[in-house]
Order: structure tokens, then C-alpha cells, then sequence
């Protein structure tokens, strides 16, 4: 008998390692999500897709808006970690953990996009209804939308994975695609999401319809389509649940979800937003490693250019600090991802590049109204775009907009002084270019 159990414990132990051996070599992406049996029902489904939601809260709760702030001359680096001082120096190395962290979060993101995008469809269960999987479904299509989005004006073209990484054999073989095939997908994804998605409703943190077509309009206007960005930017206008609201402060002050969000991001206190920490001092509990400049802040105090717009900043003198992620005092503050002042502003430059000058100055003074500010004085089209630029860079301030507007209207080097383009782009992430031989770095990097 000894004998016996002493030969199954070993037979036992060799089936173990053997299974263990196989379950360690197996190569199985960081990024996997095996559809075939986690999305299988209606709870399922909805989890997946407020999963994929989450992702989006990742790369826009620090991350994505520090790219688009410090880069620029409204944001200045004012803390001790080099990563933070690469990127307000415009000299960014491959490995700079900010810029690899947003590329692989938005990966990570158009991954739970596309699980949700190949495994919703399939799902029998007489607990989602059509009109609930058509809205799982447009969501998806939209959050990958961005996502693209996003990496294009930010990366240059990229790899366009469309189905869901459940072994890396999907991902081989994927070449980099051109910023205006990358685009293309951005639409293609778009227009599904329009179709699917219902139509608007108060719930503000969750992509509706007018969500597809404001950011339609945003990539109209990076692609210099101006009648297209009109056209969508005053869809988006012309629906009365959108307003600008006043005072400006409003709109990100408790309660959140304002008549002036079309899509926010919302954060809990068990999902905490902690993006304030960089912008807040030591004596408000944070690191003030981003930081107002001084230009910025005379610009906000300036009555004819911020007006009511100088409640983003609070303190005094050198201590002086951005305050739009942390009004609550409890980390619960949204995220902004499209607000109706933009879509005012995009109508404004497109019917300014148009020739259309007496309305592009009526939407960009109904922006300035709402703040305060005097109308302009801009008459011409060469003006009023500057105008535009300009009000811009005080209306998104703290948002990740003026780095990435200085370089679709190709003023980077004639405002921040970065002439060489090959750098109006992020370095694809070295641990990229090194794992996958289809991935090509950007020039100059």
C-alpha cells in the first residue's frame, strides 16, 4: 500500500508540474481578456463595458491631461521628478513614463473596446434587450473612437488593432498606419457609435449620441474638413440639454454633470480622480508639480481677456495654483472631455476659415459673454483666428487641449519655439519598439 500511494503522489505531483510548465510558457498578452467566457450574459456585458469606461478614466485622471498642459506655455514645471521636467523642456526620451504610460493606457483601453466589440453581439440572453445592447455597443465603438483619436493627435498614425488581443498572434503583422488612415477609423468608429448610441438623456458621464457628434466635430476640425466641423459642432449647439452655463465656475463645481458637459468623466470615493495632486501646494496636501505661468495668471486676472475665468487658480504670489480637479476637497472630481464652449469654438474657427466671419465672431463672443469678457474686436479672418487661438488657451486652460491646438494649426514653433516637428510628436515607448518589429519609432527620436 505504501508502495501504491507512494507512486501516485508521484504520478500526481508530475501531472501538477506538468500543468504548471505548460500554464508559465504559454505566452499570453498582458492585456487579455478571454471574451469567450467573461462577456457571456447581460451583467457580464455591462460590466465589460463600465470596465471599458474605466480605462478611459485611467489615461484622463493625470496622464493625457499633464501631455496637453505642460507641454505648453500656460503650464510650468515647478516640482523635483524628471519625468514631469522632460516633458515641460519638450525633451522627451522614449522611456519618459508619462508619455509611455498614456500610449499603453489607451492600448489598454481600445483592448476592453474591442472585447466588448467582438463578444456583445453573440451574447443570448433575454435580459438585454436590443436598445440595451445597441447602447453597449455604441459606447464601445465611441471609447474606441477617442482612443484612436487621441493617440493620432498625439503619436502620429498607429497600429490599428480592431479585434481583442486573446493570444499575440492577432497582434502580429500590424503595421503602422498613417495619421489620416488612423483618422479614417476614428470616422468609421464614429459613425457606428451615432447610430448605435440613444438619443440624449441628463446622464452626462456615459457617451450619447450628441457625445459621437461633438467629437466628430473635434475631428473635423483637426482634419481642416471646416463644413464638416461646422455642421457637427451645431448639431451639438442646437440641442437645448447643452448650454453655457454661468458663472463660469459652474460647470465644475458640485453638483457635477452641468447643462455645459457633454461627456465628463465621473469619479467616486472608491475610484478616486487624484489629478489635483499635482496641481495643488504641499500646505493644500499635494506636490505642485504643475504649475500656472506667470503669463497665464496675468491673463486670468486681466478683466478684458479672463474675466470671471481667474476662479481656476486660488493662492497668491508664487503660490498661486490650479484648482479645477479638486473643488469637492474629496477626489470625486470629474474628469472634462468635451464641454459646449468647445463646440462654440470649434464652429467659430471652421466658419472663420470658411470666410463666414460675422458668425464665427458670434459664437466666439457667446464664449466670452458667458465669462465676462468684452466681445471682440477681431473683424478680420486672419484675426478672428487668433482670436480664437487665443481664447482657447484661456477657456481649456488646465484642459488637454493647447498643445495639441498649437500643433494641428502648425503654431507650435511660432508660440512655444519648437521648430523642429519631428518633436510636435510623442516618442512611441522604447519597450514598444523593442517587443513588436512592426512598431516604428517617430522621426528624431
Amino acid at each position: 500500500m505504501n508502495k501504491l500511494y507512494i507512486r501516485n503522489a508521484v504520478l500526481l505531483a508530475f501531472i501538477l508540474l506538468s500543468a504548471s510548465c505548460k500554464k508559465y510558457l504559454e505566452e499570453v498578452p498582458d492585456n487579455s481578456l478571454p471574451t469567450e467566457s467573461s462577456i457571456t450574459d447581460a451583467s457580464t456585458a455591462r460590466a465589460a463595458i463600465i470596465g471599458a469606461f474605466d480605462r478611459v478614466q485611467g489615461y484622463y485622471a493625470s496622464n493625457y491631461p499633464t501631455l496637453g498642459t505642460i507641454t505648453t506655455d500656460n503650464v510650468i514645471f515647478n516640482g523635483t521628478l524628471s519625468e514631469y521636467l522632460q516633458l515641460d523642456q519638450n525633451a522627451i526620451p522614449t522611456d519618459n513614463v508619462i508619455t509611455v504610460a498614456a500610449y499603453q493606457n489607451i492600448y489598454r483601453t481600445i483592448n476592453s473596446a474591442n472585447s466588448v466589440i467582438a463578444a456583445v453581439p453573440g451574447v443570448a440572453d433575454p435580459l438585454l434587450t436590443t436598445a440595451e445592447r445597441n447602447k453597449i455597443l455604441g459606447e464601445a465603438y465611441f471609447i474606441r473612437a477617442l482612443s484612436y483619436f487621441d493617440l493620432g493627435r498625439g503619436w502620429g498614425g498607429v497600429q490599428l488593432q480592431l479585434k481583442p488581443t486573446t493570444d499575440l498572434n492577432v497582434l502580429k503583422g500590424i503595421k503602422r498606419s498613417t495619421l489620416d488612415q488612423t483618422y479614417d477609423q476614428v470616422l468609421a468608429d464614429l459613425i457606428q457609435a451615432e447610430q448605435l448610441l440613444p438619443e440624449d438623456a441628463t446622464v452626462r458621464n456615459r457617451a450619447q449620441k450628441s457625445a459621437a457628434r461633438a467629437l466628430r466635430a473635434r475631428l473635423h476640425l483637426y482634419r481642416k474638413q471646416w463644413a464638416d466641423a461646422e455642421t457637427y459642432a451645431g448639431q451639438v449647439i442646437s440641442n437645448t440639454k447643452y448650454t453655457l452655463v454661468k458663472p463660469y465656475k459652474s460647470f465644475f463645481t458640485a453638483p457635477f454633470q452641468t447643462s455645459e458637459s457633454v461627456l465628463e468623466l465621473a469619479y467616486s470615493a472608491n475610484d478616486r480622480n487624484t489629478y489635483w495632486n499635482l496641481w495643488y501646494p504641499s500646505s493644500a496636501g499635494g506636490q505642485f508639480t504643475l504649475k500656472p505661468s506667470d503669463a497665464l495668471v496675468a491673463k486670468l486676472n486681466n478683466p478684458a481677456i479672463g474675466g470671471s475665468r481667474n476662479t481656476l487658480i486660488a493662492g497668491s504670489g508664487t503660490t498661486v495654483y490650479g484648482v479645477l480637479y479638486n473643488t469637492t476637497a474629496t477626489s470625486v472630481d470629474p474628469s472634462y472631455l468635451i464641454r459646449i464652449a468647445e463646440l462654440y469654438l470649434i464652429r467659430a474657427e471652421a466658419r472663420a476659415q470658411q470666410n463666414k466671419l460675422t458668425e464665427a465672431a458670434a459664437d466666439l463672443n457667446a464664449v466670452r459673454a458667458r465669462a465676462d469678457v468684452p466681445a471682440s474686436t477681431a473683424t478680420t479672418q486672419s484675426g478672428l483666428l487668433q482670436a480664437i487661438e487665443d481664447e482657447n488657451g484661456i477657456e481649456f486652460a488646465f484642459e488637454a487641449h493647447r498643445w495639441f491646438d498649437l500643433v494641428r494649426t502648425e503654431r507650435a514653433g511660432a508660440v512655444l519655439g519648437i521648430t523642429n516637428r519631428n518633436y510636435w510628436l510623442f516618442p512611441i515607448p522604447y519597450s514598444d519598439v523593442q517587443s513588436d518589429p512592426d512598431v516604428v519609432q517617430n522621426p528624431g527620436y
